[in-house]
């Protein structure tokens, strides 16, 4: 069984309270944030004060995923009693084991994403470090992108190297995720699923989180 994430990157921000607690009842596992600067990914999004506005509304943990420039800065905003996992990305992190450890001080899961176009020998040396790799499935900077096919090789390779060296780091996976291909990313090890307009477009969130949550 996997988690569900639904991204609120693609929700009704006038109704966002409303959605987040349609997507809770419907049985969803976190709440995700796509944090956007507008520097590491061409797009801004929201900060850590809109995550912060559902604290205590809600009782999904928090998943983070930070697509900034220098994430050293921000990660403090970012813990809450509710935050579960902050990520982080390599390309963004000249230091990622200091990074790591920063996230880990704070007593929060440390999660690490690559870009489709970076290999996966990037993390080679961190993955007995970390709690979460974080797979990229489109470019990051926006949301409603197609999923790319070679993402799914990723994925059984990553879930590989899990298992023959004995580490127990979760895999997510973001990026253009819909009721078509969920089956082949829990098959290939994913463990948590990301998922925007699949979840949130149509007005219908709560019967798509049980459609999801059916596979």
């Amino acid at each position: 069984m996997f988690k569900l994430a639904p991204s609120i990157l693609a929700a009704d921000f006038s109704r966002l309270g409303e959605e987040v607690s349609g997507i809770e009842k419907a049985g969803a596992h976190l709440i995700h944030f796509d944090v956007m600067d507008g520097h590491f990914v061409p797009n801004i999004t929201f900060g850590a004060g809109i995550m912060k506005s559902l604290y205590g509304k809600s009782n999904l943990p928090f998943d983070v995923h930070l697509m900034v420039e220098n994430p050293d800065r921000f990660i403090e905003a970012f813990v809450t009693d509710s935050t579960e996992y902050i990520t982080v990305h390599q390309e963004a992190c000249p230091n990622i084991h200091r990074t790591i450890n920063h996230i880990k001080s704070f007593g929060v899961k440390a999660g690490v994403a690559i870009n489709p176009g970076t290999s996966l020998s990037a993390l080679d040396y961190i993955l007995s470090e970390i709690d979460l790799v974080l797979i990229m499935s489109v470019d990051p900077g926006y949301g409603g992108q197609s999923f790319i096919a070679f993402s799914l090789d990723k994925i059984r390779r990553i879930a590989e190297t899990r298992k023959t060296s004995g580490l127990d780091f979760e895999i997510e996976v973001d990026g253009g995720v819909t009721l078509d291909n969920v089956d082949h990313l829990v098959s290939a090890g994913a463990d948590i699923i990301v998922a925007g307009n699949s979840v949130f477009a149509g007005g219908k969130i709560e019967e798509n989180v049980k459609l999801f949550l059916k596979r």
